[in-house]
């Protein structure tokens, strides 16, 4: 038969389980101290510079009654379009291959029969990386003259973007800092040491020009690179004091 406790022991345990709530370390928002008031604020910064490297995607697609003599025509044609690049000063490792095909090419003379091979095509396409600017026109020239029947693409972009992106960095942080005093001075305090800096946004341009409708060109086809711009974003917050 169990005893039920007397009212006196029970009124003491509860005193006992509150005393020892209180005494446990209470989570509170002064545990870590007074918050820290800070300010942050984001700028960008942005230099404009010349484009000094083109990248051109150009290639011969050559037609036949036969594999073999539409590669054979392929070849020799591509074969002169590499080597007139390598004689004008174009270094081996700036010529890249990026595409290479062999295809039937089909015909359905009347409709609803099933189409028949007529022939195959040969593509073969390159990347030239000009590194001179003012050879442009006349490369383009020289590589139709020589059998390139394709220019898909004309692409300006720097060859060191990262020492241009650096000098945009050290701009967005002047114009950031600048406009965190500007807004510390109004409030009538002072900025204290930097807690975060996050680069939020980094363009590089890379643009690219249509490939010219005529491939019958003119000596010194004019192209024009025009000026680029490489801009960083950055966001800072400071502590004030």
């Amino acid at each position: 038969m169990s005893r039920t406790p007397p009212k006196n022991l029970l009124i003491l345990i509860i005193l006992a389980a509150a005393a020892l709530f209180c005494t446990m370390p209470q989570a509170n928002a002064h545990e870590h101290g007074p918050q820290k008031r800070t300010i942050s604020l984001a700028a960008s910064g942005a230099v404009k510079a010349t484009p000094d490297k083109i990248d051109i995607t150009t290639g011969v697609t050559s037609e036949a009654l036969t594999a073999r003599e539409a590669l054979d025509k392929n070849t020799e044609a591509m074969a002169q379009v590499v080597e007139a690049l390598k004689s004008d000063g174009i270094d081996a490792k700036d010529i890249q291959t990026i595409n290479f095909s062999v295809a039937p090419v089909y015909e359905q003379r009347k409709e609803g029969t099933a189409p028949f091979i007529v022939g195959y095509r040969v593509v073969n396409s390159v990347r030239i990386s000009l590194r001179d600017t003012k050879k442009l026109g006349a490369i383009l020239d020289k590589v139709v003259s020589l059998g390139a029947n394709t220019i898909d693409l004309i692409e300006f972009g720097m060859a060191e973007p990262e020492a241009l992106k650096d000098e945009a960095r050290k701009l967005a942080m002047e114009a950031v800092t600048a406009n965190a005093r500007l807004y510390a001075e109004a409030a009538g305090v002072e900025l204290g040491p930097v807690l975060t800096i996050i680069e939020e946004d980094a363009f590089i341009p890379r643009y690219g020009s249509a490939a010219p409708a005529r491939m019958e060109m003119a000596r010194d086809v004019p192209i024009e690179a025009g000026t680029a711009t490489v801009e960083v974003r950055v966001r800072v917050t400071w502590e004030l004091e």
